[in-house]
């Protein structure tokens, strides 16, 4: 008789098997440790030349990556920083090769925040580098095409499925009704009708009709909805941690979850906020049974896995820095009590740490019955059965290379940027531009003919430019400026803080001033790139035309100034007209500062 396979003799496994029962087989082989270790959801960095590390000064991540896989027996990461494709997907089958010597073989699982826009932020996201460049969330809800997001979603599942990717740390369908805070890039407006309905075109594109060997599983955040943060501030830090509703508008926050819900998302993440002045407890929302449990799980019905946002347990250094863990509400517990408490709560996995000998003591302490940990565990398992990832944990590193960035990819990301511009200004008709066209001549009131218009740029790369005009470096020599702004924002001291652009809406006097005389010495054309919504009545009002961009290269931006690409974008919210409006604003209610420069919704066709 022939030998019965190996994968036979292990129901778990099988593949032939009922997932369900792969999972029982699992569990029930595993020891109280290598279950702990399945309940965090930590972050690993790779060498450039796509090895693992394998030594760490502690400065970000205080463990190598043979310590985390082989000793402390995670399998859950996501992945920092930017790298090349082919490296990526070989450094994946190095961590996944360290998995498969474990005892009982468990793949890893990995994630990654966004990397397929221009916003780098070690916290929040990644700019493009490899893989296919497109506008941020916030100009794809200019677009409002759920079509484009589906396209946009599957493109991501395509190039992060070639590199090993299987999580992402998105879609973030938080609402943007507090003008200051930081993390609006990331959202799809202001708008929560729009934003519903982009969530299901984004579930379904990274997904797929269900989750499979083929997908990418989606951890939707941040539940019940980070918006309404108090000044704007972000709860990343203790100065940001309050969650305010004073407009009463909590439930409408709720819209895009429910959407994502029923849209099947495999995965959700809480929020650090800790919410002020209503009926739920007052610490951040990944402890809060009341939220987690009661209303996600309960009354909204997901079971899903819950990932906690990172670093809700232990201090940490970031940058050198040491970093309070965002334990608000909590702070005077012990990391053993908050780690109770997110269990009490009904979360599966702690996002960011690496310490599941907490674990293991709660349950032998009979502080938490391994029952609990059973449950989330079951649901950890279940997924990684459903990825395919015990019959295929491998990439091709050529098939990688040839994949991400593919032409294609890259040519429709590229079509989406010019559609996401947003004209808010084109007084006169100054837009379009053409190469034989009537500019007004910073020498000469008529308008005059130039077979070649001379452009002077600011913030542009002079070497694209010199593709739309003659280039020239003293804007009295120039028929026409373009000059790229960024929205304002407060630099902070701490390093990791500096990320986050938040504080004044409105640029400094002196910087303003600069602005406007050169909007007073030649015809304009200003994009501003809206992070956030810019406090801009006076350049709106002396630019010969106005442009926003949410990522957009300067090809795209020079393509659409002279007609090559037509820009359909209308604000995913509103642009307020002073500071003043947006302090006197309820963080809560979108749309909400008196009297905007621009509405939500406002755009121009050329």
């Amino acid at each position: 008789m022939n030998a019965i396979p190996a994968a036979r003799r292990l129901p778990y496994l099988d593949a032939t098997l009922p997932v369900d029962r792969r999972v029982e087989d699992l569990l029930s082989r595993m020891t109280l440790e290598e279950k702990a270790g399945q309940l965090f959801h930590s972050m690993l960095m790779m060498n450039a030349d796509g090895t693992p590390v394998t030594e760490t000064d502690g400065s970000m991540l205080p463990f190598t990556t043979p310590e985390l896989i082989g000793d402390r027996l995670l399998s859950h990461f996501n992945l920092l920083g930017t790298y090349g494709a082919r490296e990526m997907a070989l450094w994946q089958n190095a961590v996944q090769e360290m998995a498969a010597a474990t005892r009982l073989g468990i793949p890893v699982t990995l994630s990654t925040d966004p990397r397929h826009a221009f916003t780098d932020n070690v916290g929040a996201s990644f700019n493009a580098g490899a893989f296919s460049a497109w506008p941020e969330a916030l100009g794809l809800a200019a677009i409002g095409d759920p079509e484009l997001v589906f396209e946009f979603a599957d493109t991501v599942r395509r190039e992060y499925l070639a590199v090993g990717f299987r999580v992402a740390l998105h879609p973030q369908i938080d609402l943007a009704t507090e003008p200051r805070w930081a993390r609006q890039s990331g959202t799809f407006g202001s708008d929560a009708r729009l934003t519903g309905e982009l969530v299901r075109a984004y579930v379904r594109g990274l997904q797929g009709p269900s989750l499979g060997p083929a997908s990418v599983s989606a951890m939707v955040k941040h539940f019940p909805g980070g918006g309404p943060q108090k000044d704007g501030e972000d709860p990343h830090f203790a100065h940001g941690k309050e969650q305010v509703y004073p407009g009463g508008m909590r439930e409408h926050h709720l819209e895009p979850f429910k959407a994502a819900i029923a849209a099947g998302c495999a995965q959700m993440m809480p929020y650090y906020g800790q919410p002020v002045g209503t009926d739920w407890e007052e610490v951040g929302f990944g402890f809060s049974k009341g939220v987690v449990t009661g209303l996600l799980r309960e009354e909204l019905g997901f079971d899903g896995i819950v990932c906690t946002d990172w670093g809700l347990l232990t201090d940490a250094a970031i940058f050198g820095q040491t970093h309070p863990a965002r334990a608000w509400g909590l702070e005077h517990l012990s990391v053993a009590e908050r780690a109770a408490r997110v269990l009490d709560a009904g979360s599966d996995q702690f996002g960011g740490e690496q310490c599941p000998e907490v674990i293991v003591e709660l349950v032998r302490s009979g502080r938490t019955a391994e029952s609990r940990i059973d449950d989330s565990v079951r649901r950890l398992l279940r997924e990684k059965f459903r990825l395919g990832l015990f019959e295929n944990p491998y990439v091709d590193p050529d098939a990688a290379a040839e994949t991400v960035g593919r032409a294609d990819f890259t040519a429709r990301g590229a079509a989406a940027q010019r559609r996401s511009l947003t004209v808010l200004t084109n007084p006169e008709g100054f837009l379009p531009l053409s190469a034989k066209l009537s500019v007004r001549s910073a020498r000469s009131a008529p308008p005059v003919r130039s077979a070649k218009p001379r452009l002077y740029v600011r913030n542009v790369d002079e070497a694209v430019a010199a593709e739309y005009g003659e280039v020239v470096t003293d804007p009295a020599e120039a028929d026409v400026a373009v000059l790229r702004l960024r929205t304002p924002y407060e630099p902070r001291e701490n390093i990791f803080e500096s990320f986050f652009h938040s504080g004044s809406l409105a640029f400094p006097e002196t910087e303003l001033a600069e602005i406007l005389s050169l909007l007073d010495q030649v015809p304009t054309l200003v994009c501003i790139n809206l992070e956030r919504p810019a406090v801009i009545p006076e350049i709106a009002g002396r630019a010969a035309a106005l442009i926003a961009d949410y990522g957009a290269s300067d090809a795209a931006l020079l393509d659409v100034a002279f007609g090559r690409a037509v820009p359909e974008g209308r604000l995913p919210f509103e642009l307020p007209r002073s500071m003043r409006a947006v302090e006197a604003s309820r963080p809560d209610v979108p749309n909400d500062t008196q009297n905007p420069v621009f509405p939500h919704g406002y755009g121009l066709s050329l």
